[in-house]
């Protein structure tokens, strides 16, 4: 018995942070094709949220099942978070390109941006583990948000520091790129399993996680 045993801190610290390597290998490479994005996004939570109650068990075949099965759903909604993402980056670009409106920009794209937020923190997370369509799929993502919104907002906070953390040299950026997405994605999964288990709990609330429509 001791720190260094299999069942310690220590070793399941190193078994998490490889995990965590690995998933952010897998996650890259089948999302190089860009529109693969979101099915590979949504096979990653779907480790992560097994990873949260310590279910993971092996990576690389669930990891390929899930992104198989997620394929029809997770690309349009891939598809649709990059549509979102590309909207930020050129409300920055009006923010640059028109000083006499710069304020009116920054401020539509913090709004857009919170909004983006709170539509997608959970939808990839909710597709891996709930069976439904995309558009209902970023709805309860915000239906969610809102009603756990101090939460959300302590969540968005810790992801802040992570990508600070994680582009803070060049240094940082190389372990990033290493361990980045998973460890993004983990923190997610973290709070949203939290969440998904609060309400499958309530009164009337589905039995079966393949099967929701609204939350």
């Amino acid at each position: 018995m001791g720190i260094f045993n299999v069942d310690g801190p220590v070793y399941r610290t190193i078994s998490r942070f490889w995990d965590l390597v690995k998933l952010s290998f897998f996650w890259f490479v089948c999302s190089l094709p860009v529109v693969t994005f979101g099915p590979a996004t949504v096979a990653a939570f779907t480790i992560c949220l097994k990873m949260t109650e310590d279910k993971e068990g092996y990576i690389v075949k669930p990891f390929f099942a899930a992104f198989k099965k997620n394929l029809k759903g997770g690309i349009p909604l891939g598809l649709l978070f990059l549509v979102a993402m590309y909207s930020i980056y050129l409300d920055t670009q009006c923010f640059k390109a028109f000083e006499d409106m710069s304020v009116y920009f920054l401020i539509a794209g913090i709004i857009v941006g919170f909004v983006i937020y709170l539509s997608f923190v959970y939808a990839f997370a909710l597709m891996a583990r709930y069976e439904n369509k995309v558009i209902a799929t970023i709805k309860n993502s915000y239906n969610i948000s809102v009603r756990y919104f101090l939460r959300t907002l302590l969540l968005l906070i810790v992801l802040a520091i992570e990508l600070i953390i994680i582009f803070w040299n060049y240094y940082t950026i190389i372990i990033g790129v290493v361990i980045g997405p998973g460890l993004i994605i983990y923190t997610i999964s973290t709070m949203a399993m939290r969440f998904f288990r609060e309400i499958e709990k309530e009164p009337g609330a589905v039995s079966n996680p393949e099967d929701i429509d609204e939350i």
